[in-house]
């Protein structure tokens, strides 16, 4: 074997060296992005579960609201899980998805706080202060976790924007516990169920911006 050959021979197994180490990282990266996303979809059922729970037992619209925006982005999160390592126009589609799922969200809590804005007893205080606590102390863990994620993946995006929104709402709703058992009124936790609505409307808008940014870099790409 001469010379030329030799160093062409070893130039392409290097190259078929790195591109394998490539490969092996890729496919770790994609096996702690499902490890991610599927914590966070757990706790996010769990909070659901609860929530609906004691929304129900405590009448509180905010707390249901809180627990149907956490059905949502478990279900958004069960998208995630599927677009990643998938082609970036998958990756789009799935968070419009998430995107337009919270906007309906946000139509379907604001007309259950009309309906209950006619009629309906105080909620338990206590209750929605506790279980908002609760979720306010999984919502840090879901961002840490979300946080080890490093890159321009438009669905994690979308989760860190659920999440961010979920922590905002359940302080707003021990507030909102306090004023309630101040009051002995349903009156501040219908107004925080419409704050719920808006932000979870004001989130859809957010990610739906996120995906169609992500859809302009993936056909300036391909131009």
């Amino acid at each position: 074997m001469g010379v030329v050959e030799g160093v062409l021979l070893c130039a392409g197994s290097q190259r078929r060296r790195v591109s394998s180490d490539d490969e092996h990282d890729l496919d770790a990266s994609r096996a702690a992005d499902r490890r991610i996303l599927w914590w966070v979809l757990l706790i996010n059922v769990g909070q659901c579960v609860a929530g609906v729970g004691v929304g129900l037992w405590a009448a509180s619209t905010a707390v249901i609201g809180a627990a149907l925006d956490n059905l949502a982005d478990a279900s958004v999160y069960g998208v995630s899980l599927y677009a990643v390592g998938r082609a970036a126009s998958i990756k789009v589609r799935a968070a419009r998805l998430s995107g337009w799922l919270l906007i309906g969200l946000a139509a379907m809590l604001a007309v259950e706080v009309l309906r209950r804005f006619f009629g309906g007893a105080a909620p338990i205080g206590p209750a929605m202060m506790a279980m908002a606590a609760v979720n306010a102390a999984l919502n840090i863990v879901c961002l840490r976790l979300l946080k080890r994620h490093r890159g321009e993946d438009v669905n994690f995006k979308a989760s860190a924007i659920f999440t961010s929104n979920d922590s905002i709402v359940n302080l707003a709703i021990v507030l909102s516990g306090a004023l309630v058992i101040w009051w002995g009124s349903n009156l501040p936790d219908l107004v925080l169920g419409l704050v719920v609505a808006a932000i979870a409307a004001n989130g859809g808008r957010e990610i739906l911006a996120e995906a169609r940014e992500a859809a302009e870099r993936a056909d300036a790409k391909r131009a």
